[in-house]
C-alpha cells in the first residue's frame, strides 16, 4: 500500500504537465481563430465601407455615381461623398425595417403609395431621394403620391426607356439624363397602338404630367372668315413715266445756272439755266427779218401771202429748237434778238441728274438736266407661284415702312409681270402709291399687304402645322392623352391663321405647342414598330 502510494505520487506531476500542454495548445488555437475572425470582420467592414462610397459633382449635386468619372453636365471630376447611413441605436440595437408602401385593393386594381421629392418651383423635377433642384437650386420637398398597380394579367411590358426631354435618347435600362431626370418607360402596347394615317409616323400616348412637362397646348378647329390677303416685301421705285430729260437741239454755251445740285426741288416753269447759241441768235434775226419783209410787202400792196409763209417758217424753226412762246412774243414786241435763251423746268419734281456747269459747251442732243416727278411712285413686290391665283390687277394693297411705323400707305395693283424671275422664282407685282408729301423715297424697303376678299373656311392656328418638306401635317388629340398624326391640305393664310382644305373636321383639337417634340417621338415610335414588325 505504501509502495503504491509512492508510485502514484511519482507519476502525478507527469499527468499535470501533459494536461497543461493540451490546454496550452487549445488556447493557442482559440487565439488564432479569434484573430482570423476579427480580421475577416474588419475586412468585411472595410469592403462594405468601400462599396458604400459614392461620387458626386461639386457643382451639380444631383449627379451621383458609384464609380469615379466626369460630370455629364459641366465636365468636372466627380468627388467621393459620404453615404448617409441609417440611424441606429448606440447600444447596437437594429431598427426595424420601414413598413412596405401601403397597398389598397379596389375594383379597378391595386394602388400603392410612394415617397417622392419634387421642386416647388419646377414641379417637373421628381426624384426618389432628397437633394436640390438642378434648375433653381431650391431644396426638394417630400411628397407622397398614389400609383395604380396592375394585376399580373394586365402587366405591361417595357420596350425601352427614353429621355423625357429628347425622345431620340433611348436606353434599354433605367437611367438618368444630364439634368438628373429619370428616363420614362415606353411600353410595347404603346408602340403597336393605333393606325398610321401618315407614313413614317405613329400615334402616341402622353400622360398629363408629361404634357405639362413639355408645355403641350391644343386649339380647336373652327370655322370662320379668312382673308385672302398676305404680306410680302416691296421696294419703292421711281415711276419711269414721270422722268423728264432736258436736252438742247442746237449747239451753244451755258451762261448761267439757276439749279446747281442734284436733289433740288423745282416747280413747273422755274428757270434752270441760260444758254447762248450763235445758230439760235441767227434764227431769231431771221424771224425778225421775215416780220419786216411781210410788213413791207403789205404796205407796198404786194403779195402778203409770200411774207406770211416766211414768218410761219421762221417761227416754226424757233419752236423746234425749244424756244418758249413767251420768248417769241417778247421778240415780236421788242424787235431785238436776245443773246441768251432761258430754259425752264417742264415738270414739278426734283433734279435727279445734272451734267453741266457754267461756261460748258453743249452739242445738239446733250441732256444737261434730268427732273423726276415723285408725286406718284411704284412699289415692286414679290409674289410666289402659290400666290399667282390670288394676285389680280386692281386689288388694294397697303405699305408700311420701318422708318415711319405709324403710317400706312394705300395703293392699288397696276401690273403683274408675266415673266417669272428664274433666280428668286417670283413674279414682280407693280403697285402705284401716291406720294404727295414726298415721304416715300426711292429704294426704300417696306412690308406690302395685298388684300384679297374674305371667304368662309375651316381654320387652325399656323403654329399647329408641322411642315415636312413635301407635305403639311398636324397632330390631332383623340382623347385619353393620345395624339394622332394627320396630313392636311392648306389654303390661304391670313396672319396667324391658315385655311384647311382637307384632313380635319370642325371641333377637333390640334397641337399648337411642343408639336415638334411630338413629331420626333412619333417618328421614332413608327420606326421601332417597323423593326418589330419585320
Amino acid at each position: 500500500m505504501e509502495q503504491y502510494t509512492q508510485q502514484n505520487t511519482k507519476h502525478q506531476p507527469r499527468f499535470s504537465f501533459g494536461k497543461l500542454a493540451v490546454l496550452l495548445v487549445i488556447g493557442i488555437m482559440a487565439g488564432v481563430a479569434g484573430t482570423l475572425l476579427v480580421s475577416c470582420h474588419s475586412q468585411s467592414q472595410t469592403s462594405a465601407a468601400q462599396a458604400a462610397v459614392k461620387y458626386t459633382c461639386p457643382m451639380h449635386p444631383t449627379i451621383v455615381q458609384d464609380h469615379p468619372g466626369d460630370c455629364p453636365i459641366c465636365g468636372m471630376k466627380l468627388v467621393p461623398m459620404k453615404e448617409v447611413k441609417s440611424e441606429q441605436k448606440t447600444t447596437g440595437e437594429t431598427l426595424a425595417p420601414s413598413p412596405a408602401p401601403a397597398t389598397t385593393d379596389s375594383a379597378a386594381g391595386q394602388t400603392k403609395s410612394e415617397t417622392i421629392y419634387t421642386c416647388p418651383m419646377d414641379p417637373q423635377i421628381v426624384q426618389d431621394h432628397p437633394g436640390k433642384c438642378p434648375i433653381c437650386g431650391m431644396d426638394l420637398v417630400k411628397k407622397t403620391r398614389t400609383l395604380k398597380v396592375e394585376s399580373s394579367a394586365q402587366t405591361r411590358k417595357i420596350a425601352y426607356y427614353r429621355s423625357p426631354m429628347d425622345p431620340k435618347q433611348t436606353s434599354p435600362t433605367p437611367r438618368k439624363d444630364e439634368m438628373g431626370m429619370d428616363y420614362v418607360p415606353v411600353y410595347k402596347d404603346e408602340l403597336s397602338q393605333g393606325t398610321n394615317p401618315v407614313e413614317g409616323r405613329a400615334e402616341i400616348a402622353i400622360s398629363p404630367a408629361r404634357q405639362q412637362l413639355i408645355g403641350l397646348k391644343t386649339a380647336a378647329v373652327s370655322r370662320g372668315n379668312i382673308g385672302g390677303g398676305w404680306t410680302t416685301v416691296g421696294r419703292v421705285q421711281v415711276d419711269p413715266t414721270r422722268v423728264s430729260k432736258i436736252n438742247v437741239k442746237v449747239s451753244g454755251y451755258v451762261e448761267h445756272i439757276m439749279v446747281d445740285f442734284v436733289g433740288q426741288a423745282v416747280k413747273r416753269g422755274d428757270p434752270i439755266f441760260t444758254f447762248y447759241s450763235p445758230d439760235l441768235l441767227a434764227a431769231e434775226q431771221e424771224y425778225l427779218l421775215a416780220l419786216k419783209t411781210r410788213d413791207a410787202l403789205t404796205k407796198s400792196g404786194g403779195l402778203a401771202d409770200n411774207g406770211d409763209a416766211m414768218v410761219i417758217a421762221s417761227r416754226h424753226k424757233l419752236k423746234l429748237w425749244d424756244v418758249p412762246e413767251s420768248e417769241i412774243t417778247h421778240l415780236e414786241q421788242t424787235g431785238e434778238p436776245t443773246k441768251d435763251l432761258t430754259f425752264v423746268s417742264p415738270v414739278s419734281g426734283v433734279v435727279t441728274a445734272k451734267n453741266v456747269v457754267e461756261g460748258a459747251s453743249l452739242k445738239s442732243g446733250d441732256t444737261p438736266y434730268e427732273i423726276t416727278d415723285l408725286s406718284t411712285v411704284w412699289v415692286m413686290a414679290d409674289a410666289y407661284q402659290s400666290d399667282l391665283d390670288r394676285v389680280k390687277t386692281g386689288m388694294p394693297a397697303t405699305l408700311k415702312l420701318d422708318a415711319l411705323p405709324d403710317r400706312v400707305y394705300s395703293g392699288q395693283v397696276a401690273f403683274v409681270d408675266p415673266i417669272l424671275d428664274p433666280q428668286s422664282r417670283t413674279l414682280k407685282v407693280r403697285i402705284n402709291f401716291p406720294n404727295e408729301h414726298g415721304e416715300l423715297k426711292p429704294d426704300m424697303y417696306g412690308t406690302v399687304t395685298l388684300q384679297g376678299a374674305d371667304h368662309p373656311a375651316l381654320t387652325i392656328p399656323a403654329d399647329a402645322v408641322v411642315p415636312t418638306g413635301t407635305r403639311s401635317m398636324v397632330f390631332v388629340s383623340t382623347g385619353e392623352g393620345k395624339f394622332q398624326p394627320r396630313e392636311v391640305t392648306l389654303g390661304a393664310k391670313s396672319g396667324d391663321t391658315v385655311e384647311v382644305l382637307a384632313g380635319l373636321r370642325e371641333g377637333e383639337s390640334v397641337v399648337t405647342r411642343a408639336n415638334f417634340l411630338i413629331d420626333s417621338e412619333s417618328s421614332l415610335r413608327a420606326a421601332l414598330s417597323a423593326l418589330q414588325g419585320s
